[in-house]
């Protein structure tokens, strides 16, 4: 019994402590530590701050924002407007990007080594499909969903990371995926200081607009296509 317990401590004691540090991110109140109202409220200092430390500034922003993605902080996009308030559009939102995407990885990785194998070992023959399917076309698919920022980040990350896709494929869809929101985001950032100033907030809303959102999901679309493609070629051998 003993040496059970011992062998489940050595395999999952990165995963407990991932989720020990997640409890405790939300019991501190993090998330609320991360709002507009303390963006407004310390804009001028941060500002102040980056200018002053070219170097150091953006490498501390890509780590908080990998942190609070792999704690699964749900104001990301708070960092990511505040990406483009202090850094600007272009770099901030590769800045933001590089960030989404280690804490995303982060919290991939730790979830696919120490859950996905024994998922997988009690998810019967449709599990074992949906394995291989993702192994196929696990790009396209992920792909797909990270351009369209309707799915909640963090649920899309645990959701790859449970049914063992392979790190390259989810690690370049991320990232590609999350750029045309991001620029969108770390845009509107770099414009809002004056709005945070006067105490409002700004409008997100705009990503779901019919003039950003209708190309994001025609992007989905055709990320979509060589999955339907190999499918077509296939259902006609």
């Amino acid at each position: 019994m003993i040496g059970l317990v011992m062998r489940l401590i050595r395999r999952f004691w990165p995963l407990a402590l991932l989720l020990a540090a997640i409890s405790a991110a939300w019991a501190a109140g993090l998330g609320q530590q991360i709002s507009w109202a303390s963006l407004a409220r310390n804009q001028t200092a941060l500002a102040g701050w980056v200018a002053s430390h070219p170097i150091t500034a953006p490498a501390l922003y890509v780590v908080i924002y990998a942190v609070a993605v792999a704690l699964s902080v749900p104001e990301a996009a708070v960092l990511t407007v505040a990406a483009g308030l202090l850094f600007g559009t272009l770099f901030g939102g590769i800045l933001a990007a590089g960030g989404s995407t280690l804490g995303a990885v982060a919290l991939f990785l730790a979830v696919r080594h120490h859950l996905a194998d024994a998922i997988a070992a009690r998810g019967g023959r449709f599990l074992e499909k949906v394995r291989l399917g993702l192994e196929r076309d696990g790009f396209s698919y992920l792909l797909a969903v990270r351009l369209v920022p309707a799915f909640p980040f963090w649920l899309v990350n645990l959701s790859a990371g449970l049914a063992g896709m392979r790190l390259l494929p989810y690690a370049a869809a991320t990232v590609i995926g999350v750029l045309p929101a991001t620029f969108v985001y770390a845009s509107i950032g770099a414009g809002i200081g004056t709005v945070l100033a006067a105490g409002g907030k700004p409008d997100l809303g705009i990503v779901f607009s019919p003039h950003i959102l209708g190309p994001l999901i025609a992007l989905a679309a055709l990320s979509l296509l060589p999955v339907a493609w190999r499918r077509w070629r296939r259902s006609g051998a």
